[in-house]
């Protein structure tokens, strides 16, 4: 009498369709029923005794980022096959920066959840993750990592470039800037209406150094994309090809089972964050990476961030630090060309998703060739890295300024603060007539915090006041507890912490305070004393918010700070085991 293929092996096989059974308290009925339904759409003995690749889903009608989700999907299943896997789509949340209220942030952690579990849950001994908007590639790194499984991340690619009135334009850093004209009378409501049909041309990511291109490249530093795949516009060949490259490393990763902690060490983030700060990418970058390592049991060292900043010089041409656009750094060579210039400053045996270390893949990618994007190290657009961290009495937990998208002449600056205290009193005045501002004044902005808004949203960028923007002013001090797109310029001190909302010391600034903002000692001092804190503290204690219900009262319970990543304190590896870079 042959054996039953329903009962248990010698040794135990808990790969493929008999990973992660139900529970029926009989595992020969659970893997039964399990074939019995499978079997049901078609499936055959031979395919279900492969290895299986679970594959994402995060298209939505809600994402045009993801627009071309069911193109990359096709072709990872193909080179799943091709590979000897069995490829199984399955969806998950999709979030979008601009369709998403309050804020994309506040559900990134929830998109997380939704990952791991959904892996944790389901069949798959590889997982192809496929994001791109700014919170998805994030949100699926922080919940693979904590899933455990061999994993591997597919970016969308970037959206193509459009033109107006004969300039090239593209989405958002023109965005911002047209809509800054706007404001300040320089363009009219038709033009407006013009360049808002040609900004976004078509699907895919900002096609500048936003906080989706920024993840990109984040990605393929970490070692968790196939080799080139930061860079590919979403509607080329080149970005098809990639996903079919993918699909089948998932079932290589499969087979050697080169599960996520093999790949995001301690290495592969100190090569994240170089890669950060040559980019000049965008400061949510930090928030990210820091949720991420968090997963893994590592705490990012904003100290040694900031002195790595030092020696590594922004090296990329592209908008907002620079000029060019993402399509441009494709055709440059993409992250190879960077991290070969980079190569002196990196963990190069970092090990890759590919089974190759960093160092091994930059040589495989050849010697390079003349071109204009990325700059030698002897050349860089930017001398220091893009992204400086401040401390002082109003950041004890720190602070942010990308100091490559910021005004020169206001990175050491003392000024007179004129405070909102939230954005609807922000909404509410920034534009009136007898707002009592000056350029030499610093806006700052409370309650934008984790818990503030909530959610963190990326109304750090304060817009200039209406009376200053039409009298020319094209940039002024901001600061606030709160993020900004990456997309966005100017001298803006960000993720004050601890925030505003749970009593930090920006929640006591009053206007007419004076502010020091020193971006060469890394300083933002309220020029107010301590003992004056003290008793602008007593005197109006803050109350926290709070929620009677749902996801949000889970969010204002569990929400760490901008220096922990933004993350839920659950989710955060049960026990942290060192630091990213290592100390020494």
């Amino acid at each position: 009498m042959p054996k039953s293929p329903f009962e248990p092996t010698d040794p135990p096989d808990n790969s493929g369709m008999r990973k992660g059974l139900t529970s029926y308290g009989d595992q020969g009925f659970s893997l039964f029923l399990r074939k019995a339904f499978i079997k049901g759409a078609g499936f055959t003995d031979a395919a279900l005794d492969r290895p299986v690749i679970g594959i994402t889903n995060t298209g939505s009608a809600y994402n045009p980022c993801h627009g071309n989700a069911p193109q990359l999907i096709e072709a990872v299943k193909r080179g799943v096959m091709l590979a000897g896997g069995l490829p199984m789509d399955f969806p998950t949340i999709s979030v979008h920066e601009s369709f998403a209220a309050p804020t994309s942030m506040f559900l990134r952690n929830l998109m997380s959840m939704d990952t791991e579990e959904l892996v944790r849950a389901q069949p798959m001994d590889a997982v192809v993750l496929i994001g791109g908007c700014d919170k998805t590639v994030p949100a699926q790194l922080m919940g693979a990592a904590s899933a455990g499984i061999p994993s591997i991340q597919l970016i969308t690619g970037s959206m193509l470039t459009g033109s107006h009135r004969g300039e090239r334009v593209g989405a958002c850093t023109d965005c911002r800037r047209y809509w800054a004209r706007y404001r300040a009378d320089e363009i009219d409501v038709e033009e407006t209406i013009d360049v808002n049909n040609q900004l976004v041309a078509s699907v895919g990511t900002c096609s500048v150094m936003g906080t989706a291109s920024t993840m990109a490249c984040i990605a393929e530093a970490l070692g968790m994309t196939m080799p080139g795949g930061a860079s590919p516009p979403a509607v080329t060949a080149d970005r098809i090809r990639i996903a079919e490259q993918t699909g089948a490393q998932a079932v290589q990763m499969a087979r050697e089972r080169l599960t996520i902690d093999k790949v995001l060490t301690p290495a592969a983030f100190e090569n994240a964050m170089r890669v950060l700060l040559a980019i000049g990418g965008s400061t949510n970058g930090i928030v990210h990476l820091t949720a991420i390592a968090g997963r893994m049991g590592l705490e990012i060292d904003l100290a040694a961030l900031d002195r790595m900043g030092r020696d590594t010089p922004v090296l990329l041409d592209l908008k907002p630090s620079g000029q060019h656009y993402m399509e441009d750094f494709h055709a440059a060579g993409g992250m190879a060309t960077l991290l070969r210039e980079l190569k002196p400053l990196l963990k190069l045996d970092a090990l890759t998703v590919t089974g190759r270390t960093l160092g091994e893949e930059i040589e495989r990618a050849g010697p390079g060739f003349r071109q204009d994007v990325i700059r030698p190290a002897a050349n860089p657009i930017y001398p220091q890295g893009g992204i400086a961290v401040l401390r002082g009495n109003l950041a004890p937990g720190g602070a942010i300024i990308k100091q490559s998208a910021a005004d020169p002449r206001l990175m050491e600056h003392e000024g007179r603060a004129v405070v909102f205290e939230n954005i609807e009193d922000l909404v509410t005045r920034i534009d009136r007539d007898d707002l009592d501002v000056t350029a030499q004044d610093m806006l700052v902005l409370k309650n934008i915090g984790p818990k503030g808004a909530p959610g963190m949203p990326e109304a750090g960028y304060i817009p200039i006041p209406r009376k200053l923007a039409r009298a020319g002013v094209k940039d002024i001090v901001r600061i606030s507890d709160g993020r900004m797109s990456g997309t966005a310029f100017g001298t803006i001190v960000l993720h004050v912490t601890p925030e505003s909302a749970i009593g930090g010391p920006l929640a006591h600034v009053r206007n007419g305070d004076r502010i020091r903002l020193s971006v060469a000692r890394r300083e933002i001092a309220l020029l107010v004393s301590d003992e004056e804190l003290a008793r602008r503290a007593e005197a109006s204690p803050v109350v926290e918010p709070t929620a009677e219900r749902g996801y949000r009262k889970l969010f204002l319970q569990s929400v760490m700070q901008a220096d922990r990543g933004v993350d839920f304190d659950f989710l955060r590896a049960a026990k942290m085991v060192g630091k990213a870079p290592r100390e020494g």
